[in-house]
């Protein structure tokens, strides 16, 4: 009986040999292509495209003109950019109050043990499935000075029309902060709200010295949300108070509009777009900075 003794060299050792973990994580990178090839075609070409045509003169039918920073010196010298300007910062923070205060008390309620809590919970996100063009024709119909089942005028002044704006855009998008706040105070321990009872903390001093330092990560993310959201406000204005009375709430998407759809400068507009997009992008990286949620550690350790 022989034996067969295999000589051929071993190649490889078994150190140099790829680890099973680094085989099994290569198909993870092909199943976020669809997102990443979403993200590109719909969010980062649109924009490239839209930066480019802000320094070019196009009416959307012929080919578009260079005429370098002509838009933007235009837009820096529009005696409404200072108005709208205004404006959007001001709609921006009274819909981040008016928004976070809301959705943090109802997120951290909705995440009780109280009874017919889902049924409640489910009532209160339908806001959710209906489009802003939708809800902005409800409030129209509720609110026509004429018609409307509301007739006191609240559209026909600056300040009614502005607070409708505010209301109705927090009506729309305040059970959506509401779930991530929901999700936020669920992931705390309850060994916390345990040793603070046994201290003696109330209900009160339970949640300003636990619930809020807890959810201080969740309210950057809903924050970052809610300034992105409030400075591409659009169908709401437009079919609500199309800008009036006069140019009161006239916010820079509402004037991005005008001059695109109306005096057909989309060259101009697409500087307005681009100055918002430069504008979001800088708040949302400020406010991540100055609340440390980039190097954010998990409020979970040593438990």
């Amino acid at each position: 009986m022989s034996v067969t003794v295999d000589k051929r060299p071993s190649g490889r050792s078994e150190a140099a040999r790829p680890a099973k973990g680094a085989r099994a994580g290569r198909p993870h990178a092909a199943w976020a292509l669809p997102g990443v090839l979403f993200f590109v075609f719909f969010a980062i070409v649109p924009m490239a495209l839209a930066f480019y045509l802000s320094f070019t003169e196009w009416d959307g039918l012929n080919a578009p003109k260079p005429v370098g920073l002509a838009n933007w010196q235009k837009l820096l010298d529009d005696p409404r950019l200072t108005q709208s300007l205004w404006l959007t910062v001001l709609l921006t923070v009274c819909s981040w109050a008016f928004q976070t205060v809301v959705a943090l008390l109802l997120g951290v309620w909705a995440a009780g043990p109280q009874r017919n809590r889902a049924v409640l919970s489910a009532i209160f996100f339908v806001p959710l499935v209906l489009s802003s063009a939708a809800i902005a024709l409800l409030f129209y119909a509720l609110l026509d000075p004429n018609f409307g089942v509301v007739r006191t005028g609240v559209l026909g002044s600056s300040s009614g029309a502005f607070l409708a704006i505010v209301f109705v855009g927090g009506w729309q998008f305040i059970p959506l902060h509401t779930l991530i706040y929901q999700g936020g105070a669920r992931q705390i321990p309850a060994v916390l709200y345990q040793a603070a009872t046994v201290d003696g903390a109330g209900r009160y001093r339970q949640f300003f010295s636990i619930t809020l330092p807890q959810l201080r990560h969740t309210m950057t993310t809903s924050s970052v949300m809610m300034i992105a959201g409030s400075l591409t406000y659009f169908e709401t204005v437009l079919l609500l108070t199309r800008g009036g009375p006069g140019t009161d709430t006239a916010i820079l998407p509402y004037l991005m509009y005008e001059a695109g759809f109306q005096s057909y400068d989309f060259g101009y507009a697409s500087a307005i777009a681009s100055f918002l997009v430069i504008a979001a992008t800088g708040l949302s990286l400020l406010l991540v900075r100055l609340t440390g949620f980039g190097g954010m550690r998990s409020t979970r350790e040593g438990m």
